[in-house]
């Protein structure tokens, strides 16, 4: 098994450890799981580009430990009320609206191989990092509440794009597919 393989297993264990975390107010530990999870996820994936140590394995693991990690972090800081309740709403909705979206056209005869957007990576990133500063702000109170409510609107512009674009590129897989009838 490859490196990057073994990081993304290791940020699919840390996340049910750091949401434990933060619902046990331990945030300083929570925030450290949360950068170190952040850190493995930054180097899975340019070890697997640099040594070319892809696998099939790593390509569904990877977006897999991604999701889990971000919808477990912003539906526990969410309901805790770290996070706008809007702001859960729309990341996790965007996941399951994407996640739907392929097992659809799959159980249609019609699969759909679904790549990262570019913006879709950096939407990744800003979904991470602005969980990492609610952390940092809810851990150690470093003067960063006013940064809040912009990355919440950036984090949440981001996440309307994204989920509007896989929905049109959806859309026209599924229109191009021949019609089957049965």
């Amino acid at each position: 098994m490859y490196l990057p393989n073994i990081l993304t297993i290791l940020r699919l264990i840390l996340t049910p450890v750091i949401v434990w975390l933060i619902v046990s107010g331990r945030l300083t530990e929570a925030f450290a799981g949360c950068l170190i999870a952040g850190v493995t996820d930054a180097a899975d994936g340019f070890l697997a580009r640099r040594f070319h140590w892809q696998s099939a394995l790593g390509s569904y693991l990877d977006p897999i430990a991604d999701k889990f990690l971000l919808v477990s972090l912003y539906v526990t800081l969410g309901v805790i009320g770290y996070l706008p309740a809007w702001l859960a709403i729309a990341v996790v909705s965007r996941d399951i609206l994407i996640v739907g979206a392929v097992l659809l056209s799959w159980l249609m005869g019609m699969p759909m191989k679904m790549r990262p957007l570019p913006l879709s990576k950096i939407n990744t990133g800003a979904q991470v990092a602005f969980a990492l500063i609610v952390l940092a702000e809810a851990a150690f109170s470093p003067g960063l509440k006013p940064w809040l409510f912009y990355g919440a609107w950036i984090v949440g512009a981001l996440t309307l794009v994204t989920a509007t674009h896989y929905v049109i590129l959806w859309l026209k897989h599924m229109a191009s597919a021949p019609e089957q009838h049965g």
